[in-house]
């Protein structure tokens, strides 16, 4: 039964009520016909429940009562006027053979938990029939029968929810974190019979990092953001004889939470940048580090009988809404823990979770051997209600019930990768490119321009410039400066950053960088040039100045502003890993097709120490897969990906797209 209204339903359903009197059909929705929940108003008037509307959207794009136009970001919360009505309305209380109280919507869960005989009644003899922590020692969850986030990879041959996902081991759960797959970490079946299960263990560790230099480049490159698939902030590249390579304790892979105190895990890309090339004598940063696979045995919860279980449950005002919890892993015991609650935060003012509790389940998500990137991506898809279960050791007093109480949770919020899903055959592409959609960006466009200029023989195009397919990352010719003495300075439609296709009508695409300077400076020597160039144009606009905050630094071009580039002017190369029978490949991906965000890229997420694709060193953290042993990746879901990587047993063919990460 659902703990907010006491009747069974599906999680994605809207709560279920048994109202006293006829509602005015002004309050119902007409989607559900059911009193509204969570009204959302749309720009022609109508009002529909947020879930009923939520769901809708994802399928048709029009308004279901007059079939306007419509998408679900111009929708808006009804006004506060509007929800206390709905609030307001008398509800019967479920449990009619032992209560026949009355009482507003609003009050009903209140009643349950605090005043209904009933609801007690059941909670006590759903406690003995399922006692969480016996379930755990004798039952360990089976592929069968385990649940996983959405788009999360369920491993097979039995093995633990740990496996699943690694992505952070600390993670404010206030991330948005899209769904993450990680054929990297999967036991094999030879694995299954053996004695000993392998965790992923990460840790977070807080760096103080001094520069005699306020305005030196830290000299590490970054990728991710949560304008992108990859969500966390993540540490490509640390450069030789940098700050950073100095202190030694930064390494590529880590993914970068805080900055001098400031939560960077659900900002964008260029925000991220701008808090890491802000100056200063010191930075304190608070970074995630994976330290690879552990071969300890699965430790049962040796303890748990002298634990106590508490069912706790707090309520976002909306799904964006941060909780202010820090889960971590403990390399000595299985799960997930509370490392901290932050002050002023959802959790510490509900006041009843604590520091070093163990999650058991959220939502009703068994995550007994979970990663708290898997609990992120639970509550990021919560829209109101989380309820925890939690283990707490003796001793520990739970205090007095804040206003949001506390719940018990017997519904199941999670849904199967399907991880088995039929590998759809497509036609191998023998060429260098893999084509997708023309490009791929969040809040990045290209746009093609000729310009045609007149000039003086002698007179310099006054440009200098950067990348070539000689260049580690095979970079297209792009702009690095216009100087304030040559002739497209004065045209002024040449800007820096852009990527420069031809001169004249000769091709710069696949030439190196010396071949590309030559071609510019004997072409240059005419009375007229044409230059054809790609502007990757930034479509927001707040963000747009950061070259204001770049004094000082190298430039070159942000990380994200590459994922502009249409695909022809991409450079895949192709890298071999092999492995072992028992083995994993040692690298997560996220991103793929997803129905409410259509095609997304692969990319690389994380690189496990130890492993195949740790030792090979060509893999790098924001690599774009584009195939799998010559299988173009566009257009595939997490499902049909998974299965691809996982019939490769010793040897498998990725290929890439590798972009620098943003210079900090």
């Amino acid at each position: 039964l659902c703990s907010e209204c006491g009747q069974s339903h599906l999680v994605l359903d809207n709560h279920l009520y048994n109202f006293q009197d006829e509602v005015d059909d002004e309050l119902i929705c007409h989607i559900c016909l059911q009193p509204l929940l969570q009204p959302m108003d749309t720009p022609c008037g109508h009002t529909y429940c947020f879930k009923c509307l939520e769901n809708f959207m994802q399928e048709y794009s029009f308004c279901p009562m007059d079939r306007k136009k419509l998408s679900f970001q111009q929708c808006h919360k009804s006004s506060l006027l509007v929800r206390n009505l709905l609030d307001k309305l008398l509800v019967l209380c479920p449990f009619k053979a032992e209560c026949q109280q009355t009482m507003q919507r609003c009050e009903l869960e209140a009643h349950l938990h605090n005043r209904c005989p009933g609801f007690k009644k059941y909670k006590s003899e759903l406690q003995r029939k399922k006692n969480p922590i016996s379930k755990g020692k004798e039952d360990p969850p089976t592929k069968g029968e385990t649940n996983a986030p959405k788009d999360a990879e369920v491993p097979s041959g039995g093995s633990s929810l740990v496996a699943e996902s690694s992505g952070a081991a600390v993670v404010s759960l206030g991330t948005a974190e899209p769904g993450l797959v990680n054929p990297a970490f999967e036991e094999t079946e030879e694995g299954e019979n053996l004695p000993h299960r392998t965790s992923l263990v990460a840790e977070t560790t807080t760096i103080e990092i001094h520069r005699e230099d306020p305005e030196e480049e830290l000299g590490m490159r970054i990728v991710g953001g949560k304008d992108t698939p990859l969500g966390n902030i993540v540490v490509q590249e640390v450069l030789q004889d940098s700050v950073i390579a100095a202190d030694g304790r930064i390494a590529p892979g880590d993914h970068i939470l805080e900055v001098n105190g400031v939560n960077i895990s659900s900002v964008t890309h260029c925000q991220a940048v701008s808090f890491l090339r802000h100056p200063g004598p010191v930075l304190h940063l608070m970074v995630l580090q994976e330290k690879g696979f552990s071969n300890k045995a699965a430790q049962q919860d040796s303890g748990s009988a002298n634990r106590e279980v508490i069912h706790v449950t707090l309520i976002k005002r909306d799904r964006s809404e941060p909780l202010g919890i820090k889960l971590i892993r403990k390399t000595d015991e299985a799960g997930i823990f509370i490392l901290d609650l932050l002050e002023g935060g959802l959790a510490a003012k509900n006041g009843r979770l604590s520091r070093n509790d163990r999650v058991l389940s959220i939502n009703g998500q068994d995550l007994r051997q979970g990663t708290p990137e898997a609990a992120a991506q639970i509550i990021q898809t919560t829209e109101s209600r989380v309820n925890f279960v939690i283990l707490r050791q003796p001793g520990v007093q739970l205090p007095e019930p804040a206003e949001d109480g506390s719940s018990s949770n017997s519904s199941s919020s999670s849904s199967s990768s399907n991880g088995g899903s039929p590998v759809h055959h497509r036609r191998r592409l023998d060429q260098n490119h893999y084509r997708r959609k023309s490009t791929y960006q969040k809040g990045y466009a290209s746009h093609e321009k000729t310009v045609a200029i007149k000039k003086e023989p002698k007179e310099s195009l006054g440009i200098t410039i950067g990348g070539g397919r000689d260049n580690k990352n095979k970079l297209p010719i792009y702009v690095t400066s216009v100087q304030p003495i040559g002739c497209l300075f004065r045209d002024g439609r040449i800007k820096r950053g852009d990527v420069l296709l031809s001169i004249n009508g000769i091709d710069l695409t696949h030439l190196n960088y010396y071949e590309a300077v030559s071609a510019l400076k004997s072409n240059a020597a005419s009375h007229s040039v044409t230059l054809k160039a790609l502007e990757i144009l930034s479509l927001n606009l707040p963000e747009a100045p950061l070259d204001i905050r770049e004094q000082g630094f190298s430039w070159s071009p942000l990380w994200i502003t590459w994922l502009g580039l249409p695909s022809y002017l991409h450079f895949c190369q192709d890298i071999v890993l092999s492995k072992g029978n028992l083995e994993s490949w040692g690298f997560s991906i996220v991103g793929g097709f997803e129905e409410s965000k259509g095609n997304q890229p692969f990319f690389i997420k994380t690189i496990v120490p130890g492993t195949p694709a740790f030792r090979d060193r060509k893999l790098k953290c924001g690599d774009e897969i584009v195939a799998v042993n010559g299988v173009p990746a566009i257009g595939m879901s997490n499902a049909e990906l998974i299965p691809m990587l996982k019939e490769q047993r010793n040897r498998v063919t990725l290929t890439v797209v590798s972009w620098p990460g943003s210079l900090v």
